[in-house]
């Protein structure tokens, strides 16, 4: 999943300068405001999952992370993992990555790289979930 598909669902809208090469990427945007009735349908009946949060977009944009579908349902089994123990915030740790999430909000607050991850020191953080 790309990070404007994020944007879309999470209904983030960054402002950014327009070229007239940005055009057809403009265009996808606004089509992206609307989504069609069975792009709504779909949704709701896919159910609750992880949201991102603007900070979160952005930072996976500057670090070049992307997911897949599959990487979003691991990524969401390891947020209802922590939920299930009775957790408020977590780190999940999947693959080289690692996300700092409001596991009460289910929103990802930031996304970071292994080589970002070392030497930190994370506080408020009450889990930790390995998918």
């Amino acid at each position: 999943m790309n990070i404007a598909e994020l944007q879309r669902l999470n209904h983030v809208h960054p402002i950014k300068n327009r070229t007239v090469d940005n055009v057809k990427q403009t265009k996808q945007s606004a089509e992206a405001v609307n989504p069609s009735f069975s792009d709504v349908l779909n949704e709701k009946i896919a159910g609750p999952g992880i949201k991102f949060s603007a900070h979160a977009i952005h930072r996976m944009d500057e670090r070049n992370i992307t997911l897949s579908r599959s990487d979003l349902v691991r990524l969401n089994t390891g947020v209802e993992r922590a939920r299930a123990k009775g957790s408020n915030d977590s780190i999940v740790l999947m693959d080289e990555m690692t996300y700092i999430v409001s596991v009460k909000n289910q929103t990802v607050i930031t996304a970071l790289t292994k080589e970002m991850s070392r030497d930190n020191v994370y506080t408020n953080i009450d889990s930790v979930a390995i998918v």
